[in-house]
């Protein structure tokens, strides 16, 4: 799959309804349970963050996705026979 397409891809899953209410919902559900959770339960809570850390990396790279076809189409109009 070239660039361009990915980003085209990518860019229609960052703005699906549903993907973002899941990512939402799943990020508020890990933040509740985080500050609901017991000072003394460390496992826990290094969990629950460690999933909070995965889900921001997901979406991340999902958005470097777009930026890298947006970056392709930079350089393809500035420097088409390259």
């Amino acid at each position: 799959m070239t660039d361009l397409r990915r980003e085209e891809h990518a860019r229609r899953l960052l703005e699906d309804v549903l993907l973002k209410e899941a990512f939402d919902t799943l990020r508020e559900d890990l933040m509740n349970r985080w500050s609901h959770s017991g000072t003394t339960d460390s496992e826990a809570r290094e969990s629950i963050w460690l999933a909070i850390r995965l889900l921001e990396r997901i979406e991340n790279h999902i958005k470097s996705i777009v930026e890298t076809g947006h970056m392709a189409k930079v350089l393809e109009k500035q420097h088409p026979y390259i």
